[in-house]
């Protein structure tokens, strides 16, 4: 029998990732996209005609539903969310909608369509916030400093409760910074990687950034969604925290990225005070022990490989988009 899953979020970097992993399972898969005026499919062209697509919203209840009832799925991934942090101070309500009650929208459409079903919640390491313990293990207290944390902290905690509460299959992955060439442009390594190619091939002269000694925990997405998978094969449900066990700064980030095209990132990046965040997160640091003990799972990228995978791939992408060769800052 052909397993099946649904991935929501999947046009999104973990979900592009999840479906290349799942399809070379065998598995069949669907994905929720939501009704825009422009498609963006970009991360998934490349496996488009292998997916099934259903129209379905987080933030309405009977077209998740809907959307179960006609995939039939043995597993759910929840990726969608309103995801980036700086936007849910703008948008904190609607950043709850999707971010929290959306889960409780798909839990509630699991538990109605098919309890049997198994399901994964994307957590985040943001909920650790102004952090209790270094490093952060399953049991560590949160404390969530944006919007966006609040708002994963319930999807966490509904998670666990409706696992407790109706018997079901549901786990989160509580996943640290993971990034990838496929990062959206926003988050503050693809900006720095995409700086730095645009610098060097002379198609911009600045990076500004915020608080570049925030320290994180930065693994590789197509790895994490690894854990993601392995984590609904368990007997047992059980919340996993996923990430490297090491960290590094904003600054060091950058100054691996310029470093790469050989540039020295003191020409170039400048500190933007009104990018910083109302409240900070200074450092997360994942304990993954538990990972690799019941899960066997490991990361295998280090933080300066996944650097240099990004910014050798933002500087192929620019080259194309331009028509401009690689050369020294000015050239073309």
């Amino acid at each position: 029998m052909t397993r099946s899953a649904l991935i929501t979020g999947i046009t999104g970097q973990d979900g592009s990732y999840l479906a290349e992993l799942l399809l070379e399972k065998g598995y069949e898969v669907h994905g929720v996209i939501r009704r825009s005026s422009t498609e963006t499919f970009e991360r998934i062209q490349h496996v488009h005609r292998n997916l099934h697509l259903h129209q379905a919203d987080l933030l309405d209840q009977v077209s998740l539903q809907e959307a179960i009832q006609e995939s039939r799925p043995t597993e759910v991934y929840n990726l969608a969310a309103q995801s980036f942090v700086p936007t849910s101070w703008v948008q904190p309500s609607l950043t709850g909608e999707f971010t929290a009650l959306g889960v409780t929208r798909i839990l509630d459409a699991i538990r109605m369509v098919d309890p049997s079903i198994r399901f994964y919640q994307a957590s985040s390491s943001e909920m650790f916030g102004r952090v209790r313990e270094t490093p952060q293990t399953e049991t560590t207290d949160f404390y969530p400093r944006s919007p966006y944390a609040v708002a994963k902290l319930y999807g966490h905690w509904i998670t666990v409760n409706y696992r407790e509460s109706y018997d079901l299959y549901a786990v989160s992955g509580i996943l640290f910074n993971h990034e990838s060439p496929r990062r959206g442009r926003e988050f503050v390594t693809r900006k720095i990687t995409e700086a730095a190619a645009r610098i060097k091939l002379g198609l911009d002269h600045e990076l500004r950034l915020g608080n570049v000694e925030a320290k994180r925990d930065w693994g590789y997405a197509k790895e994490y969604v690894e854990a993601m998978w392995m984590m609904l094969q368990e007997e047992t449900p059980s919340d996993f925290v996923i990430g490297t066990g090491e960290q590094n700064s904003v600054r060091e980030c950058y100054e691996l990225a310029f470093q790469h095209v050989g540039l020295d990132p003191e020409d170039f990046v400048l500190f933007d005070k009104s990018l910083e965040r109302p409240a900070e997160v200074e450092t997360l640091l994942a304990d993954a022990s538990k990972a690799k003990r019941e899960l066997g799972w490991s990361p295998g990228t280090t933080f300066p490989e996944l650097v240099a995978l990004m910014v050798d791939s933002d500087l192929e992408a620019q080259q194309k988009i331009h028509g401009v060769r690689l050369g020294g800052p000015g050239s073309r």
